[in-house]
């Protein structure tokens, strides 16, 4: 075996309430436009045919409670309150039945994105990726294991800046749901343990500025909190 040339920096490991070891962060898919009242307010109708995805580096991944730098090249960084499902169990091809029982965990989710350049991105008609595919961006509560959290249903999701509440809905509100969102993706990937999968944030995302506490939670599972420090 040959030795690397250079060592990559370690890539969080997520808590998982009750256990001692953490969950390894793998590939972390991100489904877009999941909550018909965000799309209405990003001026795009809602595609109901099937879900669409963009993805984010397990480096982008960050825990909660940390204090990140506001990130360089936007003057509009948006945060976005997600449910995140953590896959447990190889499934390819899935069935609705397969689907469900490949979620290990649920958690609560920050996707941070610079939606300026997302915005230009897809004015061109270009990926998406220097908006989405943020340094910091992809943080993540502690996870709580499907069994403990029960179904997916009318639990409330809510996101707060500096105690004012922005985001206030519930899972209920989904457009594709936990099963459908896994149905789909694993047509095309091999999902595997270590997938993570950000399911979409309701209406009321807006910007933050440097200083500003972003808290958010959804009911059942544990809150998230993150820190917005000076661009560095």
């Amino acid at each position: 075996m040959t030795n690397p040339l250079f060592t990559l920096p370690a890539v969080p490991g997520i808590p998982v309430r009750g256990e001692d070891a953490t969950y390894p962060v793998g590939r972390i898919f991100c489904v877009g436009r999941n909550y018909a009242a965000h799309a209405a307010e990003m001026g795009i109708e809602v595609d109901r045919q099937t879900p669409f995805y963009f993805t984010k580096t397990p480096s982008a991944a960050v825990l909660s409670g940390a204090s990140v730098p506001y990130p360089p090249g936007t003057d509009n960084f948006h945060y976005e309150m997600e449910l995140a499902l953590a896959i447990g169990a190889p499934v390819f091809r899935a069935s609705k039945e397969q689907a469900l029982g490949a979620v290990y965990a649920y958690g609560c989710a920050l996707d941070m994105t610079r939606r300026d350049l997302q915005l230009a991105e897809r004015a061109k008609q270009r990926p998406w990726d220097l908006g989405k595919d943020v340094e910091n961006s992809a943080v993540f509560a502690p996870l709580t294991k499907a069994a403990d959290f029960g179904v997916v249903a009318n639990q409330r999701i809510h996101l707060a800046v500096n105690g004012d509440v922005k985001q206030d809905a519930t899972l209920e509100e989904l457009i594709w749901k936990v099963d459908e969102i896994i149905c789909h993706l694993s047509r095309f990937y091999h999902l595997r343990p270590g997938d993570l999968i950000l399911t979409g944030t309701p209406a009321g995302v807006g910007p933050v500025l440097a200083g500003d506490v972003i808290t958010g939670g959804i009911d059942g599972l544990d809150p998230i909190a993150l820190t917005l420090t000076d661009a560095k």
